[in-house]
């Protein structure tokens, strides 16, 4: 910790940080005073505590929301999934956290695997700006990517026009299909969303401090009593050492 990390990430001894509410797995209720509660928010505690500073949560509804709010100083930590396209404008840790991202294929589906989605004729529905929408705007060669506006929207649009493929958490999905007789979630992962903490490009030394913070976090077990604590042993795992 030093004197330049504390200047860039707090004002008047405040911490802002983004918080996003559309990860269930990361946000999981509120706090009896009406705050964001989970793992996501219990990082920003635990980081406004080593810098001896009030916290004070910035809720938006979406990961992309809070990509765009960088630019109107809206926070000074971020609490959302590392993407290339994000780490133009905001320094990234490594991930503390991982969520697997996969697909859900309806009843009577021939998809049985992963390797078999991205081809010619294959309609895939996912989150706009989501981590795992982001992955796939980049890898995905020959099927049709559909956007919808949210997760919950992707589902609906998916069941409406009776599309091919749902992408996104396997969590969600899992209970999505739980819903849909005979779905299936297929086996494996597309990609692994990496929960990170970003702050703004310009403070080169406060993202030094949440670099150590979050290797620290995971080695001293912070990381995996806070998925204990909210319940999401199984859905969220505690990410590699950088």
């Amino acid at each position: 910790m030093t004197d330049e990390a504390r200047g860039e990430l707090t004002r008047g001894a405040v911490l802002r940080a983004a918080i996003n509410m559309g990860n269930f797995l990361l946000v999981t209720g509120r706090t009896p005073e009406g705050d964001p509660d989970g793992v996501s928010p219990d990082m920003a505690r635990t980081i406004a505590e080593r810098l001896g500073v009030t916290l004070k949560l910035v809720p938006f509804k979406s990961p992309g929301e809070i990509a765009d709010a960088v630019e109107v100083d809206a926070w000074d930590i971020a609490l959302i999934g590392a993407e290339p396209q994000r780490a133009e404008k905001i320094e990234f840790t490594a991930a503390y956290a991982e969520i697997e991202s996969t697909y859900l294929v309806p009843a009577g589906s021939p998809i049985q695997s992963i390797d078999e989605v991205d081809r010619p004729g294959v309609r895939i529905i996912t989150s706009a700006r989501s981590a795992y929408g982001l992955w796939l705007e980049r890898n995905i060669k020959q099927a049709t990517l559909i956007a919808s506006d949210s997760p919950g929207g992707a589902t609906a649009q998916f069941i409406e026009q009776g599309l091919d493929v749902l992408a996104g958490l396997r969590p969600g999905l899992l209970e999505d299909a739980a819903k849909m007789p005979g779905a299936r979630v297929l086996d494996g992962q597309f990609a692994a969303v990496q929960q990170a903490v970003g702050t703004p490009k310009a403070n080169t030394a406060a993202a030094a401090f949440l670099r150590e913070f979050v290797e620290e976090a995971k080695s001293s077990g912070l990381v995996a009593r806070l998925i204990e604590k909210h319940g999401v042993q199984g859905r969220l795992s505690v990410a590699p050492p950088a």
